[in-house]
């Protein structure tokens, strides 16, 4: 009892942390820092702790990873293949729905702050005519955002699942993919229903994938979608697949050595080593601290069920915090010492309770923008979101099963 009262004393200071936005990787340092001291860590131990998490290979992949991930991301914005991307699906659908959700799926694809608000204006303009309420549109806007943090390596959250289960990115991914193509299609049931599925815009901009103009079009999909290739058909490992793209479009744009120096240094940034170093020494921290081995037999000898737990606490996690690197940095490395390893059934399952969490929480930024955005009644969005996160959540029940 008194081993679980300190990790729940510890996660209680990590969420009052993240609550007051300070960066997941000092807060997990801060949480290293207190199981030291709660277990009476000796010096030499934490030591060798140390070193061990700095020369650890998961550490160092998850470090290469993130740091190629913000470049790539870097050069898709002043390259302007976002833009491009999105003028390209304007051109390539009719369907009118298919319009709408578009812009947010597309900006969805990168992880950055204030997305949501970046996607919200095209959203309204898409909208327009429709007699569409402002909850309807702030639930698209969130909604089809999100779906790409299940399956998109370019995301931390599941590529930290990966690092810290050690199970491998590429199958993470498919186990996940039922859950993305489901929140994709439960929103049509939630939104546009007023829409006519008939209804398209005018064909005078409409492009043929297989013409010459949309051929040419196709081209600026080819960075994201490389990276999905070499990871899920070759599994390669995601840092020498993003290194590759990466040093293709350095040579496409014939980036200059000051370039090339300038995007490094954007991708080498004090942040990302903090959290990636803070990630992992919370998880060496659990390990040798012995807290995961006392929690596991505490468990054990409670009776309850490992299901329970496995939605509980990521569930609880993300839905305080509201961040997805939060509730998988801070609970899976318990969760597999609860359940007896990495299973690849059971660490998906926690996935998306976590992810649940995190779309529910009153504190996701995505929500908080896209609220402000377009003035909506944030319980008429509730109404559309929980009922979205409950089929996900009762798919993955059945997959954990099936699994």
């Amino acid at each position: 009892m008194v081993d679980l009262l300190k990790i729940v004393f510890i996660l209680i200071v990590i969420i009052v942390l993240v609550r007051r936005k300070w960066n997941i990787g000092y807060v997990l340092l801060v949480a290293s820092g207190l199981l030291a001291a709660f277990y009476m860590m000796h010096p030499i131990k934490i030591a060798k702790t140390l070193a061990a998490t700095v020369t650890d290979t998961t550490t160092i992949a998850f470090f290469f990873a993130l740091t190629l991930i913000r470049i790539l991301e870097m050069i898709m914005r002043e390259k302007q293949i976002m833009s491009a991307m999105m003028d390209a699906a304007k051109r390539f659908l009719v369907n009118k729905k298919a319009v709408i959700i578009s812009m947010p799926l597309l900006i969805g694809m990168l992880p950055s702050l204030g997305g949501a608000y970046f996607s919200a204006p095209m959203v309204d303009e898409s909208t327009k005519g429709t007699k569409m309420p402002p909850e309807e549109k702030a639930f698209i806007n969130y909604w089809y955002r999100h779906p790409w943090e299940y399956v998109l390596p370019m995301y931390p959250g599941i590529l930290l699942a990966a690092a810290l289960t050690g199970l491998k990115l590429g199958n993470f991914i498919l186990v996940n993919m039922p859950y993305a193509l489901l929140m994709f299609g439960s929103g049509f049931l939630f939104s546009m229903k007023g829409i006519d599925k008939s209804a398209s815009r005018s064909n005078s901009g409409v492009v043929h994938i297989l013409s010459r103009d949309g051929a040419k079009a196709f081209v600026n999909f080819i960075p994201v979608l490389s990276v999905l290739f070499l990871v899920i058909a070759f599994h390669v490992e995601l840092h020498y697949a993003m290194g590759a793209v990466i040093c293709a479009l350095y040579i496409f744009y014939r980036f200059s050595p000051k370039d090339i120096l300038r995007t490094l240094s954007h991708g080498f940034a004090l942040d990302v080593i903090i959290l990636i170093f803070g990630t992992m020494l919370f998880k060496f921290m659990m390990e040798e601290s012995g807290a995961v081995v006392k929690l596991s037999e505490y468990f054990s000898q409670t009776g309850i069920p490992l299901m329970a737990i496995l939605f509980a606490l990521p569930f609880v996690t993300g839905l305080i915090t509201g961040i997805t690197v939060g509730f998988v940095g801070s609970t899976f490395p318990l969760l597999l010492s609860v359940a007896g390893g990495a299973h690849l059934n059971e660490m998906a399952f926690a996935f998306a309770a976590g992810f649940a969490g995190v779309m529910l929480s009153p504190v996701h930024l995505c929500l908080v923008l896209t609220r402000e955005y377009f003035k909506a009644d944030v319980w008429e969005m509730y109404k559309k979101i929980i009922p979205g996160c409950c089929i996900i959540l009762a798919a993955a029940t059945v997959i954990y099963f099936i699994l």
